[in-house]
């Protein structure tokens, strides 16, 4: 189904059941997937993936060029899995070969309006972004985890999977898995139980993480001494290993 008032180009790769709304712009490099449906005056350019089962609100701007000063048109790529929501006015450009080359979206996400997606990031599945959450360049997103309203996430920051953002948050730092901060900049206000529960954690493997972030936040030690406490819990509660690794291998240090 396209509006006769869209324009596609002849060179666009549409699945079965796609629908592209009234005056939407579908650029030659551009993939759509089965049954995703677009919606009016969106515009798709660059080269774009987009996977099956796709909403897509009016007026929003997938496939740009990167806002990068550097980027020199190169044939860089974003791709968007299958059964995400993304809503009106949001935006979300190509990579850079700065980085991977690639901006990537994973599956069953809920995207409100006005997010903006920089160029490079990767974001992983079942997370939410409400609106005016906004992504520098090259961040990375775990599964799960839920952005606030007007939450800014600074440039190279990873935010760890089952995370939560409080409304008007600042990320200038990794932010590890299942905390949930508030702030600007960020602040640690214990982890993100509710949502653990909701995704089947048992009470167990949750006190283990409690204790993990007490260990972080509470006990006074020094960084490396928690890590260290930390690695130790993991080995004995497997629940605990994402949140050590993520700790280890944090290259702009975390919110703390």
């Amino acid at each position: 189904m396209i509006h006769p008032t869209a324009i596609v180009h002849p060179g666009a790769r549409l699945g079965a059941g796609v629908d592209i709304g009234p005056y939407a712009i579908v650029g030659e490099h551009v993939e759509i997937g089965d049954n995703t449906r677009i919606g009016p005056h969106v515009v798709i350019e660059g080269h774009t993936r987009i996977g099956r089962d796709n909403e897509i609100f009016q007026f929003c701007s997938i496939g740009a060029q990167p806002q990068d000063k550097k980027y020199d048109a190169e044939p860089t790529r974003l791709e968007i899995g299958d059964r995400n929501t993304i809503r009106e006015f949001c935006s979300f450009n190509v990579g850079t070969s700065q980085d991977a080359g690639v901006t990537r979206i994973g599956n069953d996400n809920w995207v409100m309006a006005y997010v903006h997606v920089a160029h490079d990031c990767q974001v992983g599945n079942h997370t939410i972004f409400a609106n005016n959450a906004t992504l520098a360049g090259h961040v990375h997103v775990g599964d799960w985890a839920i952005l606030g309203g007007f939450t800014g996430v600074h440039q190279f920051v990873r935010v760890g999977a089952h995370s939560f953002c409080g409304v008007g948050t600042v990320l200038l730092q990794d932010l590890p898995p299942f905390v949930t901060v508030s702030g600007n900049p960020a602040q640690p206000h214990g982890i993100n139980s509710e949502g653990l529960k909701r995704r089947g954690y048992s009470s167990e493997g949750i006190m283990a993480i409690k204790r993990a972030y007490r260990a972080l936040y509470r006990s006074g030690l020094k960084l490396d001494e928690a890590r260290e406490r930390i690695a130790a819990m993991a080995a004995e509660h497997p629940e605990v290993e994402p949140f050590a690794t993520f700790i280890s291998t944090s290259g702009r240090g975390i919110v703390r």
